[in-house]
C-alpha cells in the first residue's frame, strides 16, 4: 500500500522545550518535500501550526480537520488547502483517519495522545491496516516503549 496521505497528531501548543517545534516543522517539510498530504488537526498555533506553515512553505497539501467549537481556541488556520469543520471530536478522528493512508503522533499533551491511541487501538483490533507510528523527539515517548515492552511484545521504533 503505497502512503499518500499522513495523519499527524501533535500539540496545539509549543510544548516545554524549543525542540518540539523544530521537529514540527522538519517534519512538515519532510512530508511535503516526499509530496504527502499532511492531515491534521487545522489549527495555526503551536506544534500543530509549525508543522502546517513548514508542509505549506515546501509546497505541500495541507488538510485541517477542526470542531467548530475548537476555531477560535486552537486558532482554525486560514492558509490551508483545504479546512473540513467538524461538529465533534470523535467527528475530527473519523474524518482524519478516513482521509490519511497511515497515523504519527509527534509528542504532545492528552489529546494528542488520545487521538493517536484510538487509531492505534483500531489497528489492533482490525478495524483499519493502516501503519501507526510515534515520533520520539527527545526521548518524549521512552516511557511510553518501556511501558509497553514490559506487557507484551510491541515494540515502539524510533
Amino acid at each position: 500500500m503505497e502512503i499518500k496521505s499522513l495523519a499527524v497528531f501533535c500539540g496545539s501548543s509549543k510544548g516545554l522545550n524549543s525542540v518540539y517545534i523544530e521537529h514540527a516543522e522538519k517534519f512538515g517539510k519532510e512530508l511535503a518535500n516526499n509530496n504527502k498530504t499532511l492531515i491534521y488537526g487545522g489549527a495555526q498555533v503551536g506544534c500543530m501550526g509549525a508543522l502546517a506553515d513548514a508542509s505549506l512553505h515546501s509546497g505541500g497539501n495541507v488538510i485541517g480537520v477542526i470542531p467548530e467549537k475548537l476555531k477560535a481556541v486552537e486558532i482554525a488556520h486560514d492558509r490551508l488547502t483545504d479546512l473540513h469543520v467538524v461538529n465533534t471530536m470523535h467527528e475530527r478522528k473519523s474524518k482524519m483517519a478516513e482521509l490519511a493512508d497511515a497515523f504519527v503522533a509527534l509528542p504532545g499533551g492528552s489529546g494528542t495522545l488520545e487521538e493517536w491511541f484510538e487509531v492505534f487501538t483500531w489497528s489492533q483490533l482490525g478495524y483499519h491496516a493502516k501503519p501507526c507510528g510515534l515520533l520520539n523527539v527527545n526521548n518524549f515517548f521512552w516511557p511510553f516503549n518501556q511501558h509497553v515492552r514490559s506487557y507484551n511484545r510491541t515494540r515502539v521504533y524510533e
